[in-house]
């Protein structure tokens, strides 16, 4: 893989892209005035990191199509939020001011952002990435996008991205140590229409979830662990979910609720 900027970064675009090279694995190579493909050409790479004065982009292959972090419908879920309305996710987790949350499949950080305004400055979500590219972009994203809202923004710099795997970072939570778990694995049925998708699904971990996974997250949560998956899906049966949601005709969300020690006795 190689890292690159435009034909004139500026020194932090720069500087940017050459941390991200180390980080990543990958090779540093000065743009100059080739176009993107004739630098991946050139340099027989098949992945490319274009760092930008607004964004970091991921392109592979011959696709012209690059990934590239944007909340995207989770800034219209958010401005319902602050409007005063509800949101299905926040409904059904229960998340509420001051919750700790542990987005376990963070993806491009879209229902962390939701998460994370909901539980607003006292609270915390953890979002774990375990592919490392995407990690990144997410990351660089999150602590740099500007919606024009600064308490929007404010909820992206609150999110902790980690790259992680959600199998091993669950086993090393305690015992009623957070609020929520939620999971949005690659869907085993695609929603193929969802061109804009296609991208992250070529970078994303494509693995199922695991039942260790799923009791771990039941062990760790205090209020409920959601699963989102395809409306269709087996995997609510199979991971013991009870669908409760169906958002659109094709997603619907799965809820196991956790009754605690603590909130028993309260």
């Amino acid at each position: 893989m190689i890292v690159t900027t435009s034909d004139k970064p500026s020194t932090a675009a720069l500087e940017k892209a050459k941390r991200l090279a180390e980080e990543l694995g990958g090779r540093y190579v000065r743009r100059g005035r080739y176009t993107l493909r004739q630098l991946a050409d050139q340099h027989s790479e098949e992945r490319l990191i274009a760092v930008t004065e607004k964004e970091v982009r991921f392109y592979e292959g011959q696709t012209e199509q690059p990934l590239f972090f944007h909340p995207s419908m989770a800034f219209v879920r958010v401005k319902r939020l602050r409007k005063g309305d509800s949101d299905p996710l926040i409904e059904l987790s229960g998340c509420r001011e001051g919750d700790i949350v542990v987005d376990c499949t963070a993806g491009l950080g879209s229902d962390s952002l939701v998460f994370s305004y909901a539980a607003g400055e006292t609270g915390h979500v953890t979002a774990l990435e375990s592919e490392p590219v995407l990690a990144a972009i997410v990351r660089e994203g999150l602590a740099d996008y500007r919606t024009g809202l600064p308490d929007v923004d404010a909820a992206m710099r609150r999110i902790e991205l980690r790259t992680r795997h959600h199998g091993d970072y669950l086993k090393e939570l305690p015992d009623n140590s957070v609020d929520i778990v939620y999971f949005d694995p690659m869907f085993r049925q695609p929603i193929h229409e969802s061109s804009a998708l296609q991208p992250l699904r070529e970078l994303a971990n494509p693995e199922a979830l695991s039942e260790q996974a799923v009791a771990d997250a039941v062990r760790a949560a205090r209020k409920a662990v959601i699963l989102k998956e395809h409306r269709d899906s087996g995997e609510f049966a199979r991971l013991g979910f009870e669908r409760r949601h169906v958002n659109t005709s094709k997603i619907a969300y799965g809820v196991i609720e956790v009754a605690t020690t603590a909130s028993a006795s309260e």
